[in-house]
Formats: structure tokens, sequence, C-alpha cells
């Protein structure tokens, strides 16, 4: 297998319509349509019931809990499939089968290669199939054929008409909702919430963050109608944070539905900093409490390793950290309630004399509410562009900056900001490059070599 066959591979998977760098302009059933993977895995044997599953939906969160789970389930000796999207820093990000002796476990080249040649006869029996529709087949037919135990699902977009939704899960997971693709989902937490609840299966138990009380009466709304066991974050379970550090955070579970259990009154190490992972990991805990009875080796000690260990890089990690130099922090915040959580860690979690931020944002965003909430932190802010297809040039960040009455700068690229940015900051100051996960994926992908220049 040769670097050009995986790239012709790619290049055949990007030659349909890909809504991650063309915007929708309809989330209805005339573009948008389960019609279509449904099809597609028909004639692929149905591989999405050759193995057990959980589905997480979601505004925030999702990828996290999604990664927590598979954590978990990996500690407990299984073979766990793990879906997620977008990806970070390059295409394999997302499928990947985590198992104890393989924490990485992302789908190989030549596993690409081979299963678009399995797709490729069959695709044009779909009429109008998507990008995400092909790569969400591409992946259920990964983890039959590679007989995963279980496979954590993350949705791409909405739930109700996403192409994951074809399956019938162990559990749904809804992470917390906020104002995201407004355009396409609904501008009320009720009309989001609907889209959301999308997932959630007749007879099949949910599990739900906390949410406004107007989205929380619609997910309620919709499993009552479902008849499907709704379990909420911060009602059957609730927590107390003992530590917090950016490096992790140690928290003390209580189980109020089912006092004495094993899992009550318990104390986790989360491996991921931001207060916000400690809502997360309680609602990973609910969903894993849930599916446990299939899964004897999920105890208390498995779901304890796999929180602690887990692995979920481009949020609030550090890259850099040393002395006589600036520290280098990537978060992946890309709308405003993110941006929130983010400025909150800023401003508790963090000690720095100055901090700069590296700012790019994508079009679909409220990328004025974003600067809204980060700019007021900053000494200085430079503004740059991912070169995704969605993204908003630099020159209109710098503008829209200087429209709410800021100073900044522009640079044309994500290594040209940083290097910017780290020339102009010293010793006990904070850089902190954010606005958008394709952003943060640009530094990853280029820091190695980055870091030749500014160390």
């Amino acid at each position: 297998m040769t670097d050009d066959a995986y790239q012709a591979a790619l290049d055949y998977l990007y030659g349909f319509i890909n809504y991650e760098h063309r915007r929708i302009e309809r989330y209805s059933p005339e573009v948008v349509s389960l019609a279509r993977p449904a099809a597609l895995l028909a004639l692929l044997g149905n591989p999405h019931h050759a193995f057990l599953a959980i589905h997480v939906a979601g505004t925030k969160g999702k990828g996290s809990v999604a990664a927590l789970c598979a954590a978990s389930l990996r500690a407990a000796g299984l073979r766990v499939g793990l879906y997620t999207s977008p990806h970070l820093q390059e295409f394999r990000d997302r499928i990947r089968i985590l198992t104890p002796a393989d924490a990485d476990g992302r789908i190989t080249e030549a596993q690409v290669v081979e299963l678009v040649e399995a797709m490729k006869p069959i695709a044009p029996q779909v009429p109008e199939l998507t990008w995400f529709e092909l790569v969400t087949a591409l992946a259920f037919l990964h983890f039959a054929r590679q007989r995963v135990d279980v496979a954590v699902v993350e949705v791409g977009l909405g739930g109700r008409l996403d192409p994951t939704n074809v399956i019938t899960p162990l559990v749904s997971v809804i992470t917390s909702i906020s104002r995201d693709h407004t355009y396409l989902l609904g501008d009320t937490p009720a009309e989001i919430a609907g889209e959301k609840g999308g997932i959630i299966k007749p007879d099949v138990p949910v599990v739900s963050a906390p949410q406004t009380p107007e989205a929380l009466a619609r997910l309620e709304e919709i499993a009552a109608e479902r008849q499907a066991l709704l379990t909420l974050a911060g009602r059957e379970w609730t927590w107390e944070e003992i530590a917090r550090t950016p490096e992790y955070q140690r928290i003390v579970v209580h189980r109020l539905e089912k006092p004495g259990d094993e899992l009550d009154n318990q104390e986790f190490t989360i491996g991921l900093a931001g207060r916000h992972q400690q809502e997360n990991a309680v609602v990973a805990l609910a969903a894993l409490a849930l599916v446990r009875p299939r899964f004897p080796g999920l105890t208390l000690a498995t779901i304890r390793e796999g929180l602690a260990t887990v692995q979920w890089p481009g949020r609030l990690q550090q890259l850099y950290q040393g002395n006589g130099a600036p520290t280098l922090l990537v978060d992946s915040a890309h709308n405003v309630d993110s941006a929130r959580k983010l400025a909150w860690a800023l401003a508790h979690d963090y000690t720095y004399q100055r901090l700069w931020l590296v700012l790019g944002a994508t079009a679909d965003k409220d990328v004025p509410g974003i600067l809204r909430i980060l700019l007021p932190l900053a000494s200085g802010t430079i503004m740059t562009s991912s070169g995704h297809p969605r993204a908003v040039e630099p020159g209109q960040l710098l503008r829209l900056a200087t429209e709410l009455g800021y100073e900044a700068q522009a640079s044309p690229t994500v290594a040209e900001a940083v290097a910017a940015a780290w020339q102009a900051a010293g010793p006990g100051d904070l850089i902190c490059v954010t606005g958008s996960i394709f952003v943060v994926g640009d530094l990853l992908n280029q820091w190695e070599g980055l870091q030749s220049r500014l160390l």
C-alpha cells in the first residue's frame, strides 16, 4: 500500500458533497436524509447491526463524553470502536478501535484504502450520497469487520437526521445543549433539543446533562413519548469538586436514585482539564452505569482507570510550559458557550502575567459573540485562519474586533500567528490558541517543526 493509494482513497471520499466544508442550506429530509445511509448500509450487509453501541449527541461535550466512555470500556478489557467528528489532525482520527493494548487505535491507511475499495461498487447505487454518510458507513463497516465489542458513536450534526441515527444503541446520551447551527437546528432551546432528542429510541434509556428548563422539558416530552427512561445528571447523579488543576481534577459522585450502589459516593480522577469536564464525566458515568450489566469487566476500578487515563487532545491542552518562555495552551472553543467555559478556565485555573490570544473562527458561528467574551481578557490578539473552506479571513476578524473596540493584528497562517505571539510574549505569559478545532489541529500538525523556530 502506497501513500498515493491512501491519498486516492481520501480524494474519492472528498469527491462527495461535504457539509463540513460547505454550508447546508436546509436541515430537512429533502437535504439530509436517513434513507440514504440506511440504503447504503443495507447494501453493505447492515454492519451496524453487528455491534452494541452508545450514541452521543449534544452541542458541547459530546466528544469528551464519547472519549470518557470509550476509555472506560477499553479499561474493562473490551475492543471499543470510537467514531467522532470532525477530526482534529487527520482523517484517521475519526475512526478508532481502542483495545487494552492500544489506546490510540486509529484506523490504518491500508484499512481506509481497503474499505473505500469495498464502497466503490456500492456507492453509485445510492444517489446523492454525502461525504459524511459515506464515512459513517465506512466506520461502521470497519467496526463490524474488526469485531468490536461495543462502539461509542458521536453524532455529526443535530441528531434526528444525522447519518449515525440509524443505530439502536444500548443508551442514548445528550450532552449540554446551547445555541449553535441555529440556522439549521432552530433558534430556541426547545427547537434545538428537539433535534438532539431525535436520537432517543423507543424503550432505550437516555442520559442527559443538565439543561435549561425549556430544553429539558422538550427532552422529557420526547422520552415520555418513546417510553425511554431519562436519567438527568445534576438530579439523579450529583458531584462535588475535591481538586482541580490545569492537568486533572477530582470529584466525589453521588448516585441519588441508587444510594449505596457501588458507584455511589465514590471519588474519581478526571484526566481532562476544565471545570466543565466534571459534568461530562458524570454524564459518562451515568451512561456507563446503564450498560454495566452487559459488560462484567466494567467495574468501579476500570471506570476509575478510564476516566483518569482518557486521551482527548486539543481541549485545554498545554503544549509547552518551561522556564524563561511563555506557556502555550490550545483549546477548541468554537461557539459562545465554549468560549465562556474557556474564559472561566483562563480566569480560575491558570496563573500568568499577560494573556495573548491567537484566534481563528469558522463562518457559521457567532463570531462577534465569541470575540466579545475572549478579547477583553487579552493583552494582545492575533487573528488568523486555518485555511479550512469555512474559515473567516483574518482581515474580517480584524475588522470585527475593531468594530467591537479592540485592537488586534492579523496573520495569514496559524504558524505565523503563533510565532508572532511568541515573540511578543515574555516569560510568565500565556498564549492561548483557540476559536476553532481546525485552528488547533493546524497548530498540532505543525508543532514539532515550529518548536525549532521558537525554542
